[in-house]
């Protein structure tokens, strides 16, 4: 057998690395106008350095082979620090261990790429088996907080059982995304808290959390839903009471379950949300992004909530480790008003859309909230379709001219 030659082999991967990372993004404006996709994906497995995942010495490795492989990169927490997007990337291994990372760029759309070593996150006493999904909170305060799912096998599972697991929200905060304190875990009534979000600003001189309550507190006869509650410090965080802001509807897109996304935009109409809606399927369970608007004084009061979704899984987005999803945990907007909206697709990579505060203003107050029945729906249709065949009698031009030629 011949003997690798490590340095070109090496070369040939470096090569392929610095063509991916550096490759530049397309936007692609076919979409519904309240959005426009990207073409590529901003991070994925691959996109790690290949210093995570081989060794690099030909005395130790001179097979170059794949030592510690990385599967996936998704789910992204977002910010903008120091003029730089910066996303807080679910990088999970191939062991499946998800475990946090930064990665920079200078645009928003390309060219990310993670510093030079994963995210150092303290443990609790009681040590995480899994952590994922972060959110990023600048609060006024004046920390970053970062809280995620951390996940634990159920003390009370049969010895048999392998998957059960307890999930919960834990705590971080930092000054410079670099090194970061591990606060406590949030207290609840809830025995799961999954997707849970900090308020970016105090609320009657408390901090804010958007939460998903599951199982004891839905067992009250609550229902579920995205929730909100307060406390009284971050150091010690724990919630008694939680509000239902936005809850699960029958035979809407969040049927099965919702979830707050990233941090709420403010804007001078109101507190913008973008969340995750499930529903089941033939295919099992579907995610997409939807929208809604809070009230500025008293965040916990929904003011506009467009029906339906804006984004779903298109294309390469509807596959991966768990197909059919789009999951949002990160946006930044920016003072020029340009919005980015990361998104993970299929539990597998990550990518952005790009919007505008108008834009995304225009769809929340002006797109008719869910009529809830078919011939509801219907007449909302055909009271658009009557106003615009309407016009499209009167108005004249080319345009017009082309779309009643091909009615």
């Amino acid at each position: 057998m011949a003997r690798l030659d490590f340095e070109k082999a090496l070369r040939r991967k470096v090569d392929q690395h610095l063509k991916l990372v550096e490759r530049r993004n397309k936007r692609v404006r076919t979409g519904n106008g309240v959005v426009d996709r990207w073409a590529h994906p901003v991070l994925t497995g691959a996109h790690a350095p290949l210093h995570w995942r081989y060794d690099l010495d030909p005395e130790s490795n001179p097979l170059l082979l794949e030592r510690l492989g990385v599967n996936a990169a998704f789910n992204v927490g977002a910010i903008e620090w120091e003029g730089r997007i910066c996303l807080v990337a679910r990088v999970e291994g191939a062991d499946r261990k998800s475990f946090f990372a930064v990665a920079e760029s200078d645009t928003g759309v390309d060219g990310f790429r993670f510093r030079d070593h994963p995210v150092v996150m303290p443990e609790t006493e009681v040590p995480d088996t899994n952590v994922y999904d972060m959110r990023l909170t600048l609060h006024e305060d004046g920390w970053i907080y970062g809280i995620f799912c951390t996940e634990r096998r159920d003390p009370e599972a049969a010895p048999g059982d392998t998957s059960a697991a307890v999930a919960q929200a834990g705590i971080a905060r930092t000054k410079d995304l670099a090194s970061w304190e591990r606060l406590p875990d949030l207290v609840s009534r809830s025995a799961q808290q999954r997707n849970v979000v900090l308020h970016p600003e105090f609320v009657e001189g408390q901090y804010a959390l958007y939460t998903r309550p599951q199982d004891s507190f839905l067992e009250a006869g609550r229902g579920g839903g995205i929730g909100f509650a307060r406390c009284d410090t971050m150091e010690a965080a724990q919630i008694d009471e939680e509000t239902i802001v936005d809850p699960k509807v029958y035979h809407t897109v969040k049927e099965a379950k919702n979830g707050a996304g990233a941090p709420p935009l403010k804007t001078p109409e109101g507190w913008l949300h973008i969340a995750h809606g499930v529903r089941g399927c033939a295919a099992g369970l579907r995610y997409v992004l939807y929208a809604f608007l809070c009230d500025l004084r008293e965040p916990w009061k929904v003011i506009a909530r467009p029906g339906g979704y804006f984004m779903a899984p298109e294309g390469e987005e509807r596959i991966g480790d768990v197909s059919n999803v789009l999951f949002c945990n990160g946006v930044v907007s920016r003072p020029s008003g340009e919005v980015f909206i990361y998104y993970g697709s299929s539990d597998t990579r990550t990518h952005v859309a790009t919007t505008t505060v108008d834009q995304l203003l225009d769809y929340v107050l002006n797109t008719p909230e869910d009529a809830l029945r078919s011939a509801a729906c219907v007449q909302q249709r055909i009271d658009l379709i009557d106003r615009n065949l309407k016009r499209l009698s009167v108005v004249r031009g080319k345009t017009a001219r082309a779309y009643r030629g091909v009615r």
